[in-house]
């Protein structure tokens, strides 16, 4: 049977945590129209090497909306060390990641947060060498842009592990370094931000002997530059120290930095420092490569809300020391928002224009409507993995299963990726209730197991199958709406996570 691997714990580190430079540069960007800056904004602007993307990925149109995966980097290349990014082995890394949904309607977007402890496979990925990984399980998710051990990481290999855990196509692909972060808070003349307690140099670096200088005086405030890095990187000083708390302070500061951009609106003169700020902190994907590109998708943007733009994170749960995703909230989370189903469970799958990005129809059907069976599978506990190398796959199996009141426990690949038919294997005395599990899986097969627990090991003739006959949910599940955060939220509201802060 599949089974998972405990990730090794690792030494833990304190580089730039935040990558919310995109959402920034997007609204900027939009603004902009002016042909003259066209030419030196191209030559700012890195690209990866698409090479890396895997095959084996969710299929173009799977998503109502659009996909962008934002990464922070905490590279010591390009003169990040300066600011406090990398340390010494210099292998690029990346602690702060997010993937954006952008609404077919093009007024509503929510970013997810995945902790960077989140334990997850991470499917086969390039290595400089030109060979590719073996899939890896139980993994910390920020292991994925170091695969490789080179200096500007792996973006590639962390959209695939994406891909791989939610079942979304990443339409694009952004990594944003610390250099650039500093240079544009500088530019638009620093982000409010909220502190629950004064904090001090020791707060920022655990390893020192003294409590240091003061950094940050309790209450609002606003940074910019070395101080606005300091601010985001924040972890052992507020709350009970973890990457969790970190990740709300740092929905709300770049909730601060797209209000900040908004309200502020930019003359020719600031335009330019602040698109090239944005553009020189950027590696994208080939499709954005282009200055011409990024400005069309980023007018596709401007509409939408600062209330409609929602920050949430991964449901999540501790094991031990690391983060485990809770199921089945989060295969719901994930067919939510193929479904374009936003917080509030209202249908944004309805475009008003084309106006730039994909260039997909002007209106899309609604949302396949609920089941209505959700007492089918009601107390029954089924783990599903994917026995085929189409990424994705789990994530889609465990949504219907969940749409059908079944209790998703857990989503992993298996063992083996050479599986032809799905089987469902049950233990003593749970064949009728894997019986109703095989009646959602056209083709199954029964397998007995010893003990206890029923699996799904999916097949190819499941990747083969309508990916719209998974219904979706009516919304995104209420263990991750009560914690969303809006872009115009109070900035010292839903700031620390444990206690102490």
């Amino acid at each position: 049977m599949p089974t998972s691997h405990q990730a090794t714990p690792r030494r833990p580190r304190g580089p730039l945590r935040t990558a919310f430079l995109v959402a920034v540069a997007v609204a900027v960007l939009g603004t902009a129209g002016l042909g003259w800056i066209y030419l030196k904004l191209n030559g700012n602007i890195d690209t990866f090497d698409a090479g890396g993307v895997s095959r084996n990925r969710p299929p173009e149109g799977s998503s109502k909306g659009e996909n962008v995966l934002v990464i922070g980097s905490d590279a010591r290349t390009g003169g990040n060390s300066a600011l406090g990014g990398g340390d010494s082995n210099d292998v690029g890394r990346s602690d702060t990641a997010f993937l954006m949904h952008i609404y077919a309607d093009h007024r509503h977007a929510v970013a997810v947060s995945i902790p960077r402890d989140t334990l997850v496979t991470i499917p086969p990925c390039k290595l400089p060498d030109g060979s590719w990984t073996s899939p890896r399980t139980g993994a910390m998710f920020n292991d994925a842009y170091s695969v490789g051990n080179t200096e500007k990481g792996n973006p590639a290999c962390t959209q695939n592990t994406v891909e791989s855990l939610t079942g979304l196509r990443v339409d694009h692909t952004v990594v944003v370094d610390f250099k650039g972060f500093a240079a544009l808070t500088d530019v638009v003349g620093g982000v409010p931000v909220c502190l629950p307690q004064d904090i001090y140099q020791k707060d920022l670096n655990p390893n020192r002997a003294t409590r240091g200088a003061l950094l940050f005086e309790k209450g609002e405030q606003t940074v910019s530059g070395q101080k606005a890095l300091d601010y985001v990187r924040i972890r052992h000083g507020i709350g009970d120290g973890s990457d969790i708390g970190r990740i709300k302070r740092q929905q709300a500061f770049v909730a601060g930095l797209i209000k900040r951009v908004k309200s502020e609106g930019f003359t020719p003169a600031k335009l330019l420092p602040l698109a090239d700020a944005a553009t020189k902190s950027m590696t994208v994907d080939p499709e954005l490569g282009t200055a011409n590109r990024l400005i069309t998708f980023a007018m596709s943007l401007q509409n939408v809300d600062l209330h409609n733009t929602k920050f949430v994170t991964i449901p999540w749960r501790y094991q031990g020391s690391r983060v485990a995703i809770v199921e089945p909230d989060a295969a719901e989370l994930w067919a939510a928002l193929k479904a374009d189903r936003t917080i509030d469970g209202k249908d944004a799958g309805r475009r008003k224009d084309s106006g730039g990005g994909k260039g997909r129809t002007t209106a899309s059907a609604s949302a396949a409507p609920s089941p209505g069976t959700g007492a089918f599978g009601k107390g029954v506990a089924v783990a599903v993995y994917n026995g085929t190398t189409t990424g994705g796959l789990a994530s889609r199996a465990a949504s219907q299963l969940a749409a059908h009141g079944f209790t998703v426990i857990g989503t992993a690949n298996a063992s083996t990726q050479d599986h032809t038919t799905t089987v469902v294997e049950y233990g003593t005395g749970q064949k009728d209730q894997a019986e109703k599990i095989a009646e959602l899986f056209p083709g199954a097969r029964l397998e007995p197991l010893g003990g206890t627990g029923i699996n799904v090991v999916l097949g190819r003739t499941y990747a083969t199958q309508d990916a719209s006959a998974s219904p979706a949910p009516a919304a995104i599940p209420t263990s991750v709406a009560r914690e969303a955060r809006s872009a115009d939220d109070d900035p010292c509201s839903n700031l620390t996570y444990g206690s102490g802060g």
